[in-house]
């Protein structure tokens, strides 16, 4: 990460500006439909590539600017202080998981063919770890990937998997030795043009409409050498090296999107009035405000914390998970109060705080429930 580009504070803001604006203008006018309709345009990828805005960490000659971590960030952080939750994790997928999955660990064939067209959006990636009978236990999928002579024949079935419907390229993990538990694991590229892939239902949720999720299917599907990534076997311990990244994208939309919320917030109670009065001045408004902004510019710097160890290399698996159960609570809790000051306007799906408040929940859950994280945290501190 050392080789990144140098960005002074005004290049900073500069390109902060430009995402802020992009949002208003390609997004903020038709995100609620996208929302009724459950999945944003395909479209939308090809115009957040074309701005410069998918994979820019990545280096040049891979399509990307080569920018600090932090650059990217900005991206996911906009997004979630927006309230476009069910964007938020589309892009995150792909360009703060894939992309980096793909930098440390492909081949350079595998580079050249999927970073620079990911970059432009021509690519949409996801990945495909959890199975309806393996989420946070990721040892016990039922996904194989049998090697035959002329490569491996990949059978099996993903579910939850974010941006499902429009994926060309699909990371998955499956089983190339049922008798190897975790070194049995191998992760492969797979192009969602080949024969035996489909595609099941784009699922129902109760919040971040917006972000496709699907169910993924495989039947009997050729892959060869060149699709395996990072070797055979290997697959559980690069998902595992891969996670802190994971983990800390989560926290970073999490923690910002609690200052979009209470941004709104702050602004609605100082119109708002009752009693004669703006609400604002109530002595409850005014501790909820002061202990949620207190807790939220606490969780800010932790995470700001966090992102320099990244770029650092020095990011470690339970600082990044304390990182995403600390900012993933909070903004579960932040929701909530925002929503409660805003009376019965916040329980309206005119306010963005009602979705804000649905689209919280799943944060403590995807990525890693909290409580695999105070697990993971629990087992550093006090061993198994």
């Amino acid at each position: 990460m050392s080789d990144s580009m140098e960005f002074g504070a005004a290049e900073i803001e500069l390109f902060r500006d430009s995402v802020k604006k992009f949002l208003q203008q390609e997004v903020e006018p038709y995100y609620n439909q996208w929302e009724k309709d459950e999945i944003v345009p395909r479209e939308l990828w090809n115009k957040f590539g074309e701005n410069g805005f998918l994979c820019i960490d990545i280096p040049a000659e891979y399509g990307g600017i080569g920018a600090p971590f932090k650059l990217s960030c900005i991206v996911i952080e906009e997004v979630s202080r927006a309230g476009y939750g069910g964007l938020a994790g589309g892009l995150s997928i792909h360009s703060d998981i894939i992309a980096p999955y793909l930098l440390h660990l492909g081949s350079e064939e595998q580079k050249q063919k999927w970073l620079p067209k990911m970059a432009t959006g021509e690519v949409v990636a996801a990945l495909a770890m959890t199975e309806p009978a393996a989420g946070s236990d990721l040892q016990g999928m039922k996904t194989k990937a049998a090697p035959v002579a002329d490569g491996y024949r990949l059978s099996g079935q993903k579910t939850f998997i974010t941006n499902g419907q429009h994926a060309d390229l699909v990371i998955v993990a499956a089983k190339t030795d049922t008798s190897a538990g975790s070194k049995g694991v191998t992760l492969f590229t797979l192009d969602t043009k080949k024969d035996g892939f489909a595609r099941g239902q784009n699922l129902e949720k109760i919040g971040q409409h917006a972000a496709d999720t699907s169910e993924l299917f495989f039947d009997e599907i050729a892959l060869d050498e060149s699709d395996v990534l990072a070797g055979v076997g290997a697959g559980f311990k690069h998902m595992m090296n891969e996670l802190p990244r994971e983990r800390l994208i989560l926290a970073v939309a999490a923690v910002t999107a609690c200052e979009g919320m209470l941004d709104w917030t702050l602004q609605y109670v100082q119109e708002r009035k009752a009693f004669g009065t703006t609400i604002g001045s109530f002595q409850n408004t005014r501790y909820k405000i002061a202990d949620l902004a207190t807790q939220t510019k606490i969780m800010k710097v932790f995470v700001e914390d966090c992102k320099s160890q990244y770029e650092a290399g020095e990011l470690d698996a339970v600082t990044a998970s304390q990182a995403k159960l600390a900012a993933s609570e909070l903004q579960g809790k932040v929701a909530d109060e925002c929503l409660q000051l805003f009376g019965g306007y916040g329980y309206m799906k005119e306010y963005p705080i009602s979705r804000a408040f649905v689209d919280a929940r799943i944060q403590r859950i995807y990525g890693g429930t909290s409580e695999i994280m105070k697990e993971i945290i629990a087992r550093d501190l006090l061993g198994r």
